[in-house]
């Protein structure tokens, strides 16, 4: 099959261009024919506000490369894994002039949330869900702090609801989880095009788990529950270790932090020699997680993980069998949690990695894939 990966890059790598480039790797390997279609954040510097808000509605530029990489490379099939803010919906009106399936990978919830994360004030917030017109989101600055960028995320997703495009114009949606598929047809996407596949990882190999530490790897947000989680671990006074790995606005309050030890953006290799001698994984959200590759990453080393039960790590883990889960925020939860992992660990471990055996390797994955890839090319195009 020839398959155009569409994607836009964020300034801040994260998960989804992980998913983008295994995904590649995945296809190529079995010797599908993949090329790529891409833009990158960095290069909204050198637009002014008005010329962005246009493009982020309609890039009258991505669509006609897209139906000229169509034709002039005989793509079967449109794969997009982001198309905000740069390349727009245009995308699908691109395919679907060239009679050519899409099929859309639901990584965040920004088709229901200008802001893409279903969190605000420090909680959770879906005032959003389900309207026409996003309104709230403008009220609130949810979407980079600004009135006129949240106008904009907003009056995008009002425009193509209104258009019929989230309904008419994608032939297949991939979610990660039952969670997220649940919360996307709840905000109006039809369930019949859904489809659940969840995130994967090439094998490892798995660690030995001997490093007698505690391990956060992600941004360094509130959202990703860091200040609790630091909190949480003043109380252990030491007795557990917690390296934490990552970028973001709170890295600075990391500094100096008693049993905390901070060690910046790690490159790959480090990351999974970190997870597979870590004790434990811990991913303490306060929002809707989408997936969580980094909880696949982990069981994939063999590792338990301790995660919020709040959106989808809650279909990831299984408590007493490769991790604990604990209520969003509940630092005495957290702390049982980690007393628990410490007196099953040996269990916990094997129970890890056969989760990653049975449900997160890359050949099923790719098996679900192929069965979405062929669900959307026998979509009625009429609809």
């Amino acid at each position: 099959m020839r398959v155009l990966q569409v994607h836009n890059f964020y300034q801040q790598a994260g998960g989804e261009d992980r998913v983008f480039a295994a995904e590649y790797d995945l296809l190529t390997a079995r010797g599908h024919q993949v090329t790529q279609y891409t833009a990158h954040n960095d290069s909204l510097a050198d637009l002014s506000a008005a010329p962005m808000a246009v493009r982020t509605i309609w890039n009258r530029t991505a669509y006609r490369e897209i139906r000229s990489r169509i034709r002039a490379e005989s793509i079967e099939l449109v794969h997009a894994h982001n198309t905000f803010p740069i390349i727009s919906p245009a995308v699908y009106y691109a395919a679907r002039a060239e009679s050519v399936p899409v099929v859309q990978t639901l990584h965040n919830y920004r088709l229901l949330c200008p802001a893409a994360t279903f969190f605000r004030a420090g909680a959770v917030c879906e005032q959003c869900l389900g309207k026409r017109v996003p309104y709230p989101a403008i009220v609130h600055r949810c979407y980079r702090r600004s009135a006129g960028a949240s106008f904009v995320a907003a009056a995008m997703l009002a425009g193509h609801r209104a258009a019929g495009t989230w309904n008419t114009k994608i032939d297949a949606y991939v979610a990660l989880t039952a969670f997220s598929k649940n919360k996307f047809v709840e905000g109006g996407l039809p369930a019949c095009r859904i489809h659940i596949k969840p995130g994967f990882a090439e094998d490892p190999g798995c660690g030995g788990g001997t490093g007698g530490y505690a391990l956060f790897l992600g941004r360094l947000t509130e959202e990703k529950g860091v200040a609790m989680l630091c909190r949480a671990w003043s109380e252990l006074a030491g007795a557990i270790p917690l390296k934490i790995a990552g970028e973001g606005p709170l890295k600075s309050s990391l500094q100096g932090l008693p049993g905390i030890e901070y060690l910046g953006q790690c490159a790959r290799p480090q990351v999974l020699e970190l997870l597979k001698q870590a004790a434990f994984l811990v991913v303490p959200s306060l929002w809707y997680e989408s997936f969580g590759m980094v909880i696949v990453e982990a069981l994939a080393c063999g590792t338990p993980v301790i995660a919020s039960a709040l959106g989808s790590p809650n279909e990831l883990i299984e408590d007493g069998v490769n991790g604990f889960r604990f209520a969003p925020g509940d630092i005495a939860a957290l702390l049982r949690c980690v007393e628990n992992i410490s007196k099953n660990h040996a269990r916990l471990r094997s129970g890890a990695r056969a989760c990653y055996e049975q449900n997160y390797t890359a050949a099923r994955n790719y098996d679900i894939l192929m069965q979405i890839y062929s669900a959307a090319a026998r979509q009625d195009k009429s609809l």
